[in-house]
């Protein structure tokens, strides 16, 4: 039996390469194995996000009769921690441990985060609805419960993907470094649809004990996948742990403020918000589009997530190659601005005529431009940054993308319900709430276009720009001891 596993397992890693993309990143001293359990810290990233924003959405409103806006709001509190995502990566950056880690425990504090907030919230939640015995306990307490329990889900999940993000990062060389994000945000997406038809099928006969037994499991499974993924991942150095202790580190506003002071820096965060607000805020309103402009079935609509994923996984997987070939990041991410704005044209049309078709090309069209502009711009701000930065950089990315994707979402939701009410004044179409917010979205994007030209007119394709090629070289001097340790 053991040399049948044994067996099956590599092959499964011969033929990983070939089918799974970015799988060429892996070396002997890093393989695909060793990659891909790390990965499994974006799987349970993937789990989360599934699980707040699909499935207890749902439940909260439909099931235990919470009102839309305080689920509104319940979902908008792990927002509050993405700007402290530039301040947990430059903490990791710095730790000083006795066993010389420095990623390794964040991740960890992170995932505990993540247990205590699954753990709290299935219970907050039904004191919340005053659901069965639960209705005479006070409304306050299910209220503060469950905004300590989306608070404490956000905040690891912030702090475990910044933190994952640069130990894969520490692993490669700096060629290889859009290879390894590629690879991570394929199994975030991987994450997501396991979770959501996990979840779907667990749910389909609610129970309020069934509820709870899904979330409980979520966070046991968490626990385990992140404990899986980080075991012997970063080498024990007490050489490093020796220097980082009498290392004099500059101050965060310091070292933060010395990051963005670089040339280009300001501009390149700045079409980070443009382009993810520009690209973000159709997430929640493509598929009610679907059906109430376009007629979809409820089937229908649901395979538009599988193919605006699969239009993203493309262009991660563009992205990937050209910028492993030193490609200029910053042009690459101005050609995914430039295919999301005929991908919002094509869908805005299809209600004058287009149909389905046009808009189904649309979709795919926003994916692929998503995909290349997300990858492209997390390169170019790792490329900016010197190695002992990596988290700093990561986490400021992480922290502009995070924020403008969530007010992207909500101004699109608030947008849309305006002109849905000024529609009973006025005999609006169907499409009209919803093409208002892809024309804003068009807006952006064509923003995030000229404020990324001029970075464009500087980008050096020969070389990584700022970063001398005296430092492109591993920090981990022993990869192996990693595993051997």
């Amino acid at each position: 039996m053991f040399e049948y596993r044994a067996f099956a397992l590599r092959k499964l890693v011969s033929i990983a390469p070939r089918y799974l993309p970015f799988a060429d990143v892996a070396t002997k001293e890093v393989p695909l194995s060793r990659l891909l359990r790390l990965s499994l810290f974006q799987v349970t990233v993937g789990m989360a996000i599934v699980l707040l924003v699909g499935t207890l959405n749902r439940v909260m409103i439909v099931e235990l009769s919470v009102p839309a806006t305080l689920v509104a709001m319940m979902l908008a509190l792990p927002l509050l921690f993405a700007p402290f995502r530039t301040l947990i990566g430059y903490k990791s950056d710095v730790n000083v441990s006795a066993l010389g880690l420095r990623r390794v425990p964040f991740i960890w504090k992170g995932t505990l985060y993540q247990f205590g907030g699954f753990a709290i919230m299935p219970f907050a939640l039904l004191v919340l609805s005053g659901y069965g015995e639960a209705v005479d306990a006070p409304r306050w307490m299910g209220l503060s419960a469950a905004a300590l329990a989306f608070l404490l889900v956000g905040a690891g999940v912030h702090m475990v993907q910044t933190v994952g993000l640069a130990l894969a990062t520490d692993l490669v060389a700096d060629e290889d470094q859009p290879k390894v994000v590629g690879l991570m945000y394929v199994m975030l997406l991987v994450g997501m649809v396991l979770s959501a038809l996990v979840f779907g099928t667990l749910l389909e006969n609610y129970t309020p004990g069934r509820l709870i037994q899904v979330i409980q499991g979520a966070a046991v499974m968490t626990v385990a996948l992140n404990l899986f993924a980080l075991w012997k991942q970063e080498a024990r150095d007490r050489v490093r742990a020796q220097k980082m202790q009498t290392a004099q580190h500059a101050p965060f506003r310091e070292t933060l403020a010395e990051l963005v002071q670089k040339p280009g820096r300001k501009r390149l965060l700045v079409v980070i918000a443009l382009g993810t607000f520009g690209f973000g805020a159709a997430d929640v309103l493509l598929e009610p589009y679907g059906a109430q402009a376009l007629g979809f079935s409820v089937a229908e609509t649901t395979r538009l997530t599988a193919l605006l994923a699969g239009g993203t996984l493309i262009g991660f997987g563009i992205a990937s190659r050209v910028l492993s070939e030193n490609g200029a990041a910053t042009r690459l991410g101005l050609i995914g601005a430039l295919i999301g704005i005929p991908g919002f044209s094509g869908i805005i049309l299809s209600a004058f005529g287009g149909g389905a078709p046009l808009f189904l090309a649309g979709t795919l069209a926003t994916g692929i431009g998503a995909g290349l502009f997300g990858h492209a711009t997390l390169t170019a701000t790792m490329r900016s940054a010197e190695r002992e930065q990596i988290g700093l950089a990561l986490g400021t990315w992480g922290a502009v993308q995070a924020t403008a994707a969530g007010v992207g979402v909500a101004l699109a939701g608030i947008v849309r319900d305006i002109i849905v009410n000024m529609s009973t004044y006025a005999d609006l179409p169907a499409h009209a709430p919803y093409n208002a917010v892809f024309l804003i979205e068009i807006v952006f994007l064509a923003l995030a276009c000229a404020t990324l030209i001029p970075l464009c007119g500087k980008a050096r394709t020969a070389q990584h720009p700022g970063i001398h090629p005296s430092k492109r070289s591993i920090p981990d001097p022993h990869p192996k001891s990693a595993e051997a340790s």
